[in-house]
């Protein structure tokens, strides 16, 4: 975790931390060498206590967080990205460059890997860790040469029966002159046509933050699951909060949270997606390998499944999935009473 950045939800848990690094410190000088003495053993009960009431503590913050706190979560610097990801479940990757139009987008990696034992393309928006790869990568917000080479991407593996993978992570798409110029709202409306009706298996995950069209132009997938700390919508908090209230503030953010119902909970109860894959206690961003592993599972699973499927089955399914969202029944008003 950062050691720059602290969640102010999680205030108990760093208290009962700092506990348990003067116990340590003290456990290290009382038994020297790693000889137990009667001051040592006292301290060591002393230590798994505070390690139990720690984890105690932390799970139940992680069971209960507000929408906006589950935002904060999905933005820790340290939250594994999709580099991240492609390293702890992938081996052999092989990363693909450029759209072939215009050029490299560093804010969507792509390229072949295996996961488990199945081959699989694998795609992912990219925020960056350090200040330049952050700057390189728009923050996870990609052009549209990053749409048009995922697409690319797609339509290779798909020409040979490929699995394809996509990591979501993103605020939203950059809305820069240059981005519009190039033809933004047309990379990503493509890329969902495109994605629609590829003839191989599909799965996608929202990694940490899943905004807006940004996001649905690497989402229209078989499957889509979130990881328990991410967030799913049509706009930020921040930005719906500027629209509704004119301003965007702790207060205003909190409650643009609430009404957006973008939690996995959410999402999951509106049946915008299909799982809710669990995180390590205290988030990913605590445990990456932990969360890598409940990540693959989710992934081999899935895939095996679709796999099983013919092409027009599958594509059936796939329009199906979609088509069915926001439908409802509508009931006759009922005639009065005279």
């Amino acid at each position: 975790m950062s050691a720059y950045y602290r969640l102010a939800f999680e205030q108990p848990v760093l208290d009962l931390e700092q506990q348990i690094e003067a116990a340590e410190s003290r456990l290290a000088a009382e038994a020297p060498g790693g000889q137990p003495t009667p001051e040592s053993e006292r301290t060591q009960k002393e230590l798994d206590s505070l390690r139990a009431k720690r984890d105690e503590v932390m799970k139940a913050l992680y069971q209960n967080l507000s929408p906006w706190d589950t935002v904060r979560v999905a933005r820790h610097p340290s939250r594994p990205q999709t580099r991240d990801y492609i390293n702890l479940l992938s081996r052999d990757f092989v990363e693909l460059h450029g759209d072939r139009r215009f050029g490299d987008d560093p804010a969507i990696v792509t390229g072949f890997a295996r996961i488990g034992p199945l081959k699989v393309l694998l795609v992912g928006h990219q925020k960056g860790k350090q200040t330049s790869e952050k700057l390189a990568c728009n923050f996870g917000c990609a052009h549209p040469e990053g749409y048009r080479k995922a697409l690319a991407k797609m339509q290779l593996a798909a020409k040979f029966g490929v699995p394809i993978v996509t990591l979501v992570d993103t605020p939203g798409a950059y809305p820069g002159l240059g981005a519009e110029q190039r033809g933004q709202a047309e990379a990503i409306a493509v890329n969902m046509l495109e994605m629609s009706r590829l003839e191989t298996p599909i799965v996608s995950v929202i990694i940490g933050e899943g905004g807006s069209g940004g996001a649905l132009g690497l989402a229209v997938s078989d499957k889509v699951a979130m990881m328990a700390n991410s967030w799913y919508s049509v706009i930020s908090p921040e930005g719906c909060a500027a629209i509704l209230w004119k301003e965007a503030n702790e207060q205003t953010n909190n409650a643009a949270a609430k009404q957006l119902k973008l939690t996995a909970r959410d999402n999951m109860d509106l049946g915008i997606i299909d799982e809710v894959i669990p995180e390590p206690v205290g988030g990913a961003h605590r445990d990456p390998k932990g969360a890598a592993s409940a990540l693959q599972a989710w992934i081999v699973r899935e895939l095996q499944h679709l796999r099983m499927l013919d092409k027009a089955t599958l594509l059936e399914l796939r329009y199906q999935r979609f088509r069915k969202m926001g439908a409802f029944l509508e009931s006759a008003e009922a005639a009065p009473v005279n």
